[in-house]
């Protein structure tokens, strides 16, 4: 799955280095350290030919993709071999899944690719042809039939008959649509894509995925477009590669419709509960699709092919269709509030997708969002200073192996110790070669769902692990430490 979540936090000792990397290569876990992974470039623009077959197409179940710099050479660990869930236009691979937003589907962090206006033009001139041929047909047809033939029925018209409440999915979309925004993101190379975002506050902050603006974060160029199709220049308040979490604010604000969108609790979020997505998928702004919630606590790692690190979450799955360019809308429950950003989708293979590119694939009703409850907490952080602070253990975990849980490693990255020395795994007794199976009640397979896990959580925090040692299992406490900022 992909975009962008990290259960044990992401250490600061070490990076994994650039490159593929052997599949015991640990990953540094101040909860434990998320390793970088490659972003997938964001897919292509839409452009579908008639004829065409189905085209192209961000979490740590399968992996997602983020927009993103390349790998250092201190990065430890390769994303783990779940399956892949992107951000933008990458190709899920494991542990990466495909962002949502436009040009990078659901890849997480990997820079979104130039967008083609001309694909998106010519989609709609073709739709509109086929239009106009049957249109053409019909009418034909009928100028030709005796009038007094006709068995056809009218309906009475009455917009009063229609089920529009305020709490039917008509009336949330309505009211939502004008606080939510169509981004776009150029960097200062030209590269760039599109995705999502919604009114965070009545300052006028607005959420997204770090990998829907990251490419505009250094000196690029960013815009927010409004469902009235007024456009506004934005900057980039804050960033948070590992959560893919950002936080942009309009230059100037004059005239914009400042209504945030009440933030609901994914904490009380149930399996089967009803959600809404709002997006522009494909650059198709204002789409409003439906579905439920699907699963819970989905470890989910992501990049979008970039080559910077991946990120990581324990997400809210939902079918609710997503595609690229949703990256960073507003997931919403049945009473409108929003319980998470959707970030990522699960690819169902690398071929077909729209417009033929090979690439991209859209949604196969496996998408990802970010919990509302970390992402506000994220944002606070990052409205605040600028800065992510990241929860960590401070200890090293392998990053390829599954099912029996996150091994601490034997040796560390570049001479580092595998447990820091005086942190807090040290202090609580672990030590490398013991095997990390639970966290407070939920269980560890891997290292990306102990990161998923960690993240979930603030420094300071206690919780309990469970582990194993020389064949036999112990507990112990852990107060989590922190790190301030990605590396």
């Amino acid at each position: 799955m992909s975009t962008e979540n990290e259960g044990a936090a992401v250490p600061s000792e070490a990076k994994p280095p650039a490159g593929p990397q052997p599949d015991s290569a640990p990953a540094s876990a101040s909860g434990a350290q998320a390793p970088d992974s490659p972003y997938a470039p964001p897919p292509p623009g839409f452009a579908p030919t008639v004829g065409s077959g189905p085209g192209a197409g961000h979490p740590p179940q399968p992996g997602f993709g983020h927009p993103g710099d390349e790998p250092t050479t201190e990065q430890t660990a390769q994303i783990p071999p779940y399956p892949g869930a992107a951000h933008g236009a990458g190709a899920g691979g494991g542990w990466g899944q495909q962002p949502p937003y436009g040009g990078d589907p659901w890849g997480v962090g990997s820079p979104a690719p130039k967008r083609r206006n001309g694909g998106l033009i010519a989609a709609v001139l073709v739709a509109a042809l086929v239009a106009g041929g049957v249109g053409g047909g019909i009418g034909f047809w009928a100028a030709g039939q005796n009038d007094s033939a006709s068995t056809t029925v009218s309906a009475p018209g009455d917009p009063g008959a229609l089920n529009r409440k305020p709490t039917s999915v008509s009336g949330i979309a309505q009211k939502a649509l004008p606080s939510v925004v169509t981004i776009e993101a150029q960097g200062a190379t030209g590269e760039g894509g599109t995705g999502t975002g919604f009114i965070y506050d009545k300052q006028g902050h607005i959420l997204t995925n770090n990998h829907v603006v990251a490419s505009a974060a250094g000196g690029g160029k960013l815009t927010a477009t409004f469902s009235n199709g007024k456009k506004y220049d934005a900057e980039v308040v804050g960033n948070a590669q590992g959560y893919d979490v950002a936080v942009i604010k309009l230059k100037n604000a004059s005239g914009a419709p400042l209504n945030p969108l009440p933030l609901g609790k994914s904490s009380n979020v149930q399996v089967g509960d009803a959600t809404i997505a709002i997006g522009a998928p494909f650059g198709l702004s204002g789409t409003v699709t439906t579905g439920i919630i699907s699963a819970k606590d989905r470890p989910v790692a992501s990049s979008d092919g970039g080559g910077t690190s991946a990120s990581y979450m324990s997400a809210l799955q939902t079918d609710a269709s997503i595609n690229p360019g949703n990256s960073g809308g507003p997931l919403m429950d049945a009473a409108g509030n929003v319980i998470g950003i959707n970030s990522a989708i699960q690819s169902a293979g690398n071929g077909g997708g729209l417009g033929g590119e090979s690439q991209q694939s859209g949604s196969i009703g496996l998408g990802f969002a970010i919990p509302i409850d970390q992402a506000k907490r994220v944002a606070q952080d990052l409205i605040r200073t600028g800065k992510p602070v990241y929860p960590q253990i401070g200890v090293q975990v392998g990053m390829r192996d599954t099912g029996d849980g996150a091994t601490i490693a034997r040796t560390g990255n570049n001479g580092s110790k595998a447990v820091t020395p005086n942190g807090p795994a040290d202090k609580a007794g672990l030590r490398p070669g013991d095997t990390i199976t639970k966290l407070d009640d939920t269980v560890i397979d891997s290292g990306p769902t102990l990161i998923s896990e960690i993240w979930q959580h603030k420094p300071g925090d206690q919780v309990t692990l469970t582990y194993k040692r020389d064949g036999k299992e112990h507990t112990t406490q852990v107060t989590l430490g922190q790190r301030t900022g990605d590396k």
